[in-house]
């Protein structure tokens, strides 16, 4: 690892410094609402569908923007996409905090969303552009993985201007933040190193329709879509929206212990994004086993915690906020089955498809939460009533992430059949697991053997 980082240009390590922090920001801008989730109610006076609302259309927008992000990506670059995205962003958060009327704050909320869709997919392309090829697994996973660290500014710091400063003061400071980042932005990322081939195309409508079918019509594409629609949702929603609300009212823990509790999602996740990224480096042919070792953790976790008779122990929302951390890590491996199975021609476009899959699933999840609250709390509807609903409420309304938990396993599996036999093909074979360990074995005492 020492002698890869040596060949590394210093040049490309600030920008991809600069580039994270784009992101961390981004992932503030995100998050911002979750934490705010109970207030956000009693401003705009309501209910638990129309909060959802909020957050489903940051999403829908999000989603929707990621093939034309992907195309633009190919054809402008990073630099020009992540500046645009965080002025967006930080126009959408001083909207926010002078809003006071809910058609302002969804406006808001959208503005959050498109900007967001510019940012992550830009940030792996200069970790593509600027880092050797055998780095990429690993230096996907960190990126990933420290922009989160923005959660923690939304869980510790907003929170602190929320029940200080107030609302207004809140979103302005996070606004007047996405500017500085943009500034530094504009300043300091450079798209590609100096001298290497950097060709931006004008590709017609044609072209581009042609581009972005045959990256979706990869089975790789779609498995990397599927790998990120089933092991990110579930985290996702709980830190976007409905996991602070139901540590708060569902749980019965404090604002104090809910804020730590999200802190340490946070830093869970990076925790297992170096851990994951040398796993899919060595193990290039398991990634999907890794990825299903995640779901099942997951479904495991939460079905612990909605069976358990009375309000969990706090061990145990330890325990699910950890696997739930691990989710974020596990769908970076989406983008990694887009890196391997497309060309760099196309590689803007596939990983736009693949950002999808999560937050798609993540938007119909937290739709579904809401609407199910409304339906089954005790008197739900009225303004700020997010905070009287009940545990039994909750209970019920995060029963829906099993169909979409569902959905997804047999996508995995059947897109995973599809890029086997598109590899048979080629002549690549993949030995059965116990094989595959035996070969890692003898591979070991090899290389013992020649150390001494």
């Amino acid at each position: 690892m020492t002698s890869s980082r040596e060949r590394v240009p210093r040049a490309a390590w600030w920008v991809w410094g600069v580039g994270v922090l784009a992101y961390l920001t981004a992932v503030l801008h995100r998050t911002s609402l979750g934490v705010a989730g109970i207030a956000a109610a009693e401003r705009f006076d309501a209910s638990a569908s129309i909060l959802a609302t909020f957050a489903v259309l940051q999403l829908l927008v999000y989603a929707a923007m990621q093939i034309p992000v992907g195309v633009a990506l190919d054809r402008f670059g990073s630099r020009r996409l992540i500046v645009t995205g965080g002025v967006t962003m930080a126009v959408g958060q001083a909207l926010l905090g002078l809003a006071t009327t809910l058609p302002l704050a969804v406006v808001a909320r959208v503005l959050v969303g498109a900007g967001d869709a510019m940012t992550f997919v830009c940030v792996l392309r200069l970790v593509t552009t600027w880092f050797p090829s055998r780095l990429n697994p690993v230096m996907t996973q960190v990126t990933g993985l420290t922009g989160q660290l923005g959660q923690v500014l939304s869980a510790i710091p907003l929170v602190a201007l929320l029940h200080g400063p107030g609302w207004t003061t809140t979103y302005l400071v996070a606004a007047a933040a996405g500017g500085a980042v943009s500034v530094l932005s504009l300043a300091a990322l450079r798209d590609a190193p100096p001298g290497s081939p950097h060709v931006r195309q004008s590709p017609s409508f044609a072209q581009v329709r042609q581009q972005v079918s045959a990256a979706f019509a990869h089975p790789g594409t779609r498995l990397g879509l599927w790998t990120h629609f089933t092991t990110q949702f579930s985290g996702t929603v709980f830190a976007l929206l409905w996991g602070y609300p139901f540590l708060l009212s569902g749980e019965g823990r404090t604002p104090h212990t809910a804020g730590a509790l999200m802190t340490f999602f946070v830093l869970v996740a990076i925790l297992c994004g170096p851990v994951f990224g040398r796993l899919v480096g060595r193990h290039p042919l398991r990634r999907s086993w890794l990825v299903l070792g995640i779901v099942v953790l997951t479904v495991a976790a939460w079905t612990a915690v909605l069976g358990w008779p009375g309000r969990a122990p706090l061990w145990l929302l330890l325990v699910l906020v950890a696997v739930l951390a691990a989710g974020g890590p596990g769908s970076m491996i989406g983008f990694d089955f887009a890196r391997t199975f497309n060309p760099v021609t196309r590689l803007g476009s596939a990983t736009g498809i693949v950002n999808i899959g999560g937050f798609v699933a993540s938007l119909l999840t937290i739709l579904a939460v809401g609407v199910v609250l409304d339906a089954v709390s005790h008197g739900g509807g009225g303004a700020g009533r997010s905070a009287t609903y009940d545990l039994d409420s909750f209970r019920l309304a995060w029963c829906v992430q099993y169909v979409v938990w569902a959905v997804g396993v047999v996508g995995i599996l059947v897109t995973r059949r599809k890029v086997r036999q598109r590899l048979a093909t080629a002549g690549v074979v993949v030995p059965p697991i116990r094989e595959a360990l035996e070969r890692e074995r003898r591979a070991r005492r090899s290389r013992r053997a020649s150390q001494r």
